[in-house]
C-alpha cells in the first residue's frame, strides 16, 4: 500500500528535525571551543562573525518555518543581524538558537499535507510548505558549515572534531 500523503509530510517534516538538531549539535560543539571574543571575530570586516550568522540563523528560522509556516508574527530585522557588533555572550544566543529550533520543531511537528501544498509570502518569495522547508534546511547546513570553517580558522590543528569515522565503512583509513 502507497503512503498517504500525511505520512509523507511526516517523514519530510522529521528529517527536517534531524537535520536542524544535528546542526545545532555541530554549532554547539563549535561554540563549546571558542571564547566570545572568537565567536565575533571575522577574517575580514567585510564577512560575518559566528555570532552574526547565528543571530541570522535564528531570524531566518523564525521567519521561514515559526512564522512562514506556524503562522506566528514575522518581525525579523534581517539587516541588523549582519550589522550587530555588540559582543553578545555565545551562551546566550545559542539559547535563543535553541529556542527556535524548538518552536520550529513544533511546528514542524503539526503540519499537514494542506500545509505544505498551501502557498504563502515569505520576505518577498511566493513558496509552498515544501518550498519553506527546501530553503530552510539548505541554508542552515551551509551557515552550519560556514562556522565549522571558521571554528576550524581560528584554531588550526587544536580543532576538536566533533566526528571521526571509526569503520571502514564509515570511511576510516586503516
Amino acid at each position: 500500500m502507497p503512503p498517504t500523503a500525511e505520512e509523507i509530510v511526516e517523514a519530510v517534516a522529521g528529517e527536517t528535525t534531524l537535520c536542524l538538531d544535528e546542526c545545532l549539535m555541530r554549532i554547539r560543539h563549535c561554540l563549546g571551543q571558542l571564547s566570545d571574543e572568537q565567536v565575533w571575530w571575522r577574517p575580514y570586516e567585510s564577512m560575518n562573525s559566528i555570532g552574526n550568522l547565528i543571530l541570522h540563523l535564528n531570524g531566518n528560522v523564525r521567519q521561514w518555518i515559526v512564522a512562514g509556516l506556524g503562522n506566528a508574527a514575522d518581525d525579523r530585522n534581517r539587516p541588523q543581524e549582519f550589522l550587530e557588533r555588540t559582543m553578545i555572550p555565545k551562551d546566550r544566543m545559542m539559547a535563543q538558537l535553541e529556542g527556535t529550533i524548538s518552536e520550529a520543531k513544533v511546528v514542524l511537528s503539526r503540519i499537514t499535507a494542506d500545509d505544505v501544498l498551501e502557498q504563502r509570502r515569505i520576505q518577498g518569495f511566493d513558496v509552498n510548505g515544501f518550498g519553506v522547508i527546501f530553503d530552510c534546511v539548505p541554508h542552515f547546513k551551509g551557515h552550519t558549515q560556514e562556522i565549522i570553517c571558521l571554528t576550524r580558522w581560528q584554531l588550526g590543528d587544536a580543532y576538536g572534531f566533533h566526528w571521526e569515522p571509526q569503520t571502514p565503512e564509515e570511511g576510516a583509513t586503516e
